[in-house]
Parts: C-alpha cells; sequence; structure tokens
C-alpha cells in the first residue's frame, strides 16, 4: 500500500503546490484591494469596495461552472483517452462563455437600480459600489474566457499553465492598484480598472499557451456542425445547471453577508470585509487540493479505477487537515496583527477583533466541503452537489432566522453552520465507498 501511496502523493502535489503558489495571489489582490483603500480617508470607500466586488462575485462566480464543468468533462476524457471529447469539452464550454459574457453586458445595467432598492447600506457605500461595478463589468468577455481554458488545462493535469495564467493575472493587477490608487488617485475606479485590464492581459497569455497544448497534445481541428459535439450539449448544459444552482447558492450566503452587515453600519461591513479577506486566503488554498481532486477524480472515473479513487480520498484527507490546522493557529496567534495590516481605521481594526473567533474556527469547520466538491467536480456528479448545497443554504438561512437578535454574531455563526453542512451532506453519499462517483 505504501508504494502505491508515495507516488499518489507526488501526483496529487504536482497538482496542489503549484495551484495553491498562484491560487494564493487571488486573495492577495483581495488584501491588497483592502488595503489601498482601508488606508483611505473614508470607510466607505472600503465598503463601496467589499459591496461591488461581492456583486461581480455574484454574476461572474456563480458562472464557475464554465470552469468547474469543463475540468471534470476534460479530466474523465483524458483518462478515458478521447481527443475527440476532449477538443469538444473546450469549444462547447467556449461557447458558452461568450453567449454569458454578451448576455452580462447587454443586462448589467439594471443590476444597481435593484442593488440600490433591496440595500440597507448608507448612500456613500452604495455611490462607490456603482463606480466599482460599472467598470469591472467590462472584463465579463475575458474572465469567463479565462474560466474554461484554467478548467480545460487543469482537466489534462497541466497545473503550470494555470499558474502562470493567475500569477500574471494578479500580478498585474496588484501592480496597477498601486499605481492606479496611492499613484493615480482614481480610488475605487483604480481597483476596477485595474481588474478589467489584468483579465484581458490574461487572455491573450492564455490563447497563446492553448495554442502551444493543442500542439503538444496532436488534437488536430475540430467540426462545429458534427453530431458527436451537438449531442455533447445536453450532457454539458445539465451539468452547468446543477453546478450553476449550487454557485448560486454559495455566492448568495456571500452577498447576504456583505448586504446585512452593512445594515449595522459602514464600520461592521468593512470589519467583515476584513475577515472575509482572509477568509478568501483560507479558500483559495484549500482549492490547490480540491483542484487535484477534480483532475485527478477525472481521470479515475473516466478509467473507471476505483482502488485510484480510494487512495486519492486519504491523501486529500490528510493535507487538507493539516493546511486547516496552520491556518487556525495563524489567525489565533496573529489575528489582530494581520488585522491591522489591512486597515489602519481604528474602530474597524476593533470590531474586526470582536469577531476574529468566528474567523479562527472557520478554516476546520469548512475544509471538508472544499475538498469534496473537488472529488464531486471531477466525478461530474453536478446533481449531488445541487442537492448538497440546496440543504447547506436552507440551514443557513434558518440559523440566521433563529439567531439574527444576535447581530453580527448571527452571520457568522450562520456561514459556520453552512461550510459544517455542505461537508456533511457531501460526505455522506460515499459512505459506501468509491462506486457512487462512478454512477
Amino acid at each position: 500500500m505504501l508504494n502505491l501511496f508515495l507516488p499518489k502523493q507526488k501526483q496529487v502535489l504536482l497538482i496542489a503546490l503549484p495551484m495553491i503558489a498562484s491560487n494564493l495571489t487571488i486573495p492577495l489582490l483581495s488584501l491588497v484591494d483592502t488595503a489601498v483603500v482601508g488606508h483611505l480617508e473614508h470607510p466607505w470607500y472600503l465598503g463601496g469596495v467589499a459591496l461591488g466586488s461581492s456583486l461581480i462575485s455574484l454574476l461572474f462566480l456563480l458562472l464557475g461552472f464554465l470552469r468547474m464543468s469543463t475540468t471534470g468533462l476534460t479530466a474523465q476524457a483524458f483518462g478515458a483517452e478521447d481527443a475527440n471529447a476532449i477538443r469538444n469539452s473546450l469549444l462547447q464550454a467556449g461557447l458558452v462563455a461568450l453567449v454569458l459574457a454578451l448576455l452580462l453586458l447587454v443586462l448589467h445595467p439594471a443590476v444597481m437600480p435593484l442593488v440600490q432598492l433591496f440595500s440597507n447600506a448608507g448612500s456613500d457605500v452604495l455611490e462607490q459600489a456603482g463606480i466599482y461595478f460599472q467598470i469591472r463589468i467590462w472584463s465579463a468577455p475575458a474572465a469567463l474566457l479565462n474560466m474554461v481554458l484554467l478548467g480545460w488545462f487543469l482537466g489534462l493535469h497541466n497545473a503550470r499553465y494555470p499558474m502562470w495564467l493567475l500569477l500574471w493575472n494578479q500580478s498585474l493587477n496588484i501592480v496597477l492598484d498601486l499605481l492606479f490608487v496611492p499613484g493615480f488617485g482614481w480610488n475605487v475606479a483604480g481597483v476596477a480598472a485595474a481588474s478589467v485590464i489584468a483579465d484581458y492581459s490574461t487572455l491573450l497569455l492564455g490563447l497563446y499557451l492553448l495554442r502551444r497544448l493543442w500542439r503538444q497534445q496532436q488534437l488536430g481541428t475540430v467540426s462545429l456542425l458534427n453530431l458527436q459535439q451537438l449531442s455533447g450539449y445536453g450532457r454539458l448544459f445539465a451539468l452547468n445547471r446543477d453546478i450553476f444552482i449550487r454557485s448560486l447558492c454559495l455566492q448568495l450566503v456571500f452577498v447576504f453577508i456583505a448586504f446585512r452587515g452593512a445594515a449595522f453600519g459602514d464600520s461592521v461591513v468593512a470589519a467583515n470585509a476584513v475577515l472575509l479577506s482572509f477568509l478568501m486566503l483560507v479558500s483559495y488554498a484549500l482549492d490547490g487540493f480540491a483542484y487535484a481532486a477534480e483532475a485527478m477524480t477525472g481521470k479515475a472515473v473516466g478509467a473507471r479505477d476505483h482502488s485510484e479513487l480510494q487512495l486519492l480520498f486519504a491523501i486529500l484527507a490528510q493535507w487538507g487537515l493539516l493546511l486547516a490546522v496552520l491556518f487556525s493557529l495563524l489567525f489565533w496567534l496573529r489575528g489582530p496583527t494581520l488585522i491591522a495590516l489591512l486597515t489602519s481605521i481604528t474602530e474597524v481594526q476593533h470590531i474586526a477583533a470582536v469577531y476574529l473567533p468566528w474567523l479562527i474556527a472557520l478554516p476546520l469547520v469548512a475544509v471538508w466541503s472544499y475538498l469534496l466538491d473537488g472529488i464531486y467536480i471531477g466525478a461530474t456528479q453536478g446533481r449531488s452537489m445541487r442537492n448538497s448545497m440546496l440543504l447547506s443554504f436552507g440551514g443557513f438561512a434558518l440559523c440566521y432566522a433563529l439567531a439574527q437578535s444576535a447581530g453580527n454574531h448571527a452571520l457568522w455563526f450562520a456561514l459556520c453552520v453552512f461550510m459544517l453542512l455542505r461537508g456533511l451532506t457531501l460526505a455522506w453519499p460515499l459512505r459506501r465507498g468509491a462506486a457512487v462517483l462512478f454512477k
């Protein structure tokens, strides 16, 4: 068993470590966004970026099925050694991404009026959120196509290209943040413009890498109209529908936290933004192992290899728990210091410290949901993911309703319950073993 365990450890780490390294630049960008705006003179700048980025997350990240489904389908085709299916997974997802991007650009003027109608945020926060959103939305075509490219590269067990894309995107974004905000004094508009430029630059790099990998894999040409491609859309749309519902519930939880936090005052929503930035750091680090789970589970399912999946489960549990413990210790021992790095506003620092214990607990509670998500994505079990998320979302709503008299503490309590339920409901079908993933 040890002879199998060690090589499999290496395979997991060859995918996970590059993705962890590059993924950490994503929350690092959020931390830089928070830091450059958090050191401006008024808290509503920070609240505006938090609210505006939550809206973008709702519109972009709920379309994360473009990456997830592409990874799962490509990995299964890779495991089955089906070159035609590998080509089709990229083409189909790319066409869907372009159509969805066009819809976002056409419909986006209606979004901010709806936010202003239902949000309890102050007028200054809403104004800054509108500035961010109206600029950031124009990166939609590049952002969605980048998701497809990342998913396709990962499905082929190529972690280097996604790492290069993410590192380039976030590094350029951070440089432009520092240039546009402290340098040019563009404030919130500068944060949004930096993201738009970085997304399109990353797409150009991604297309170049795609051309290289396509030639290396000798994938040939693709016909848009052959019947096999057309029949493949049915499975793609069904999978995307289920992952969309899952992603929508997930994003609604965080948008709800942003909106309800705003009702408690500008300083509270700013404090929540600081703590959620650290939670994002945790999620993107754990996602490195989730990405490895996606690619390796998909390949195992495509090759119909049950024993490889069982071994993968053990390795992921080991590394995921270790990483979660390290994050919890970091927040416990250095939490106030980390908060002070992101904001110099004394009131926001004090409020964030009050809710810090919730952040300390969350890595240990949430780790299983991240890892199991990766396994189900690789197995393209969208229906199970959807049902798990619906149950967890219902638990979040019920817990907040029962505890809402506790104010902002109720939001963090409900978030912990939500993460716990995600892990439990995804683990339950696996109690009889990995065979459920081959259905």
